[in-house]
């Protein structure tokens, strides 16, 4: 082959390669096409959809909530329900329009269209419901909201499936994994199905049978320490099926001590917290002659706060690792879960241990009701987990 030859040659190597290029980009252009929206539901109800996701979602308080529940007559749950009814379908049409345009392919993955369609399904009904006029139409709107909550219940780690094949696709193609705009995005979906969760569990629990100090979802005398409790014997619990051991957790602070939260709230976010420590002191201790030294936890009343401290000597982190800590998918478990093995069907599981969802979920719902979950942490000796609860009440939602 002679030299003129070769510019030729890669002359038309380079048309091949742009042709097989713009061969990918409109196969790839495609693919997004038979995933939209409007080619699934009718255009009227695609137009509804982000015509409501311009609207402003209105923020309610704790304090709100448990003035608005302290009296559950009709008339109250009418107006409950009227507000339940033109906002939701705000709420809900925001987070369809983010999840039809996620970057790096995100919202074609089955997973993530599969929790899309759920969000659109849910904003149908809301939107077919006639206007709620009376306690006859107040009743059944509940019953639509009942099923609206049980058809979400899932969405967490189906969504951590989606996120976790598009890790699993990059890292493969050693492209960029610390998809910042991703965390984002999931950061902002999950606060704001904590959000609509309380807000219909608020409703749906005022028409149960009344618990004593509560206010639906909302118990007036929540205790920390016995709180506390509960979730270092459920975490003990499932150290001593792993483990066959569990380091002692030692309390101090008051019994007594109450203020109005959301206990379910609370206890999720302890678990998570003692959990990590009874793993990471096993892990430390495991081969050790010496016993393994106590988790603490030490609850302190504020005025304006009320803070839990979880410290152990489970060796810490270490400085260049504590960012991961609060991304998603990141799991300090040594077999951590992987979330391409969900099962599509609503049979999913429900607790995350193992999936890397549990600190930065902890932290949305201390930050839900205007609190923060901090990590200090010193490599070679132990961590400290700072829970700072918002005591007022009077804190917005923060919404997306």
């Amino acid at each position: 082959m002679g030299p003129a030859a070769a510019p030729a040659i890669l002359s038309g190597f380079g048309l091949a390669v742009r042709g097989f290029a713009r061969a990918a980009a409109v196969a790839s252009r495609q693919a997004a096409v038979s995933v939209r929206l409007i080619d699934s539901f009718n255009k009227e109800l695609v137009d509804d959809i982000f015509a409501h996701a311009l609207k402003k979602q209105t923020g309610v308080s704790l304090k709100y909530m448990l003035d608005f529940g302290q009296n559950p007559i009709e008339r109250q749950m009418l107006l409950s329900a009227q507000f339940l009814h033109k906002e939701l379908p705000v709420r809900l049409a925001h987070r369809v329009a983010e999840l039809e345009n996620l970057p790096y392919g995100l919202s074609a993955k089955k997973p993530i269209l599969q929790v899309r369609d759920w969000y659109v399904e849910s904003f149908r009904d809301l939107r077919s419901f006639p206007p709620v006029k009376d306690n006859s139409d107040e009743l059944k709107f509940t019953e639509m909201l009942r099923h609206v909550y049980r058809r979400h219940a899932n969405a967490v780690p189906v969504m951590a499936k989606g996120v976790g094949e598009l890790r699993e696709e990059l890292r493969a193609r050693q492209q960029l994994t610390e998809l910042p705009e991703i965390h984002q995005f999931l950061d902002g979906f999950y606060l704001s199905r904590i959000g609509i969760r309380i807000l219909i569990g608020q409703h749906i629990a005022l028409h149960e049978p009344s618990k004593p100090n509560h206010i639906g979802l909302i118990c007036t005398r929540c205790s920390p320490v016995l709180v506390a409790q509960d979730a270092i014997n459920d975490a003990r619990s499932i150290c001593m099926r792993e483990y066959g051991d569990a380091p002692e957790v030692s309390v101090y602070g008051s019994p007594d001590f109450t203020f109005p939260y959301v206990p379910s709230h609370l206890h999720h976010m302890l678990f998570e917290l003692v959990k990590n420590s009874l793993r990471a002191v096993q892990d430390r201790f495991a081969e050790s002659d010496d016993p393994a030294p106590p988790i603490r936890l030490v609850v302190a009343e504020g005025g304006e706060d009320v803070t839990l401290k979880v410290s152990d000597e489970g060796g810490g982190i270490p400085r260049s690792g504590l960012a991961n800590i609060w991304t998603y998918l990141y799991s300090t478990a040594k077999s951590p879960v992987d979330p391409r093995a969900v099962d599509d069907a609503d049979s999913g599981p429900v607790v995350l241990a193992g999936y890397g969802y549990g600190l930065p979920i902890s932290r949305l719902y201390a930050r839900y009701f205007g609190g923060d979950l901090q990590i200090i942490s010193m490599e070679g000796y132990g961590t400290d987990a700072y829970l700072h609860l918002n005591r007022l009440g009077t804190s917005q939602e923060p919404l997306p």
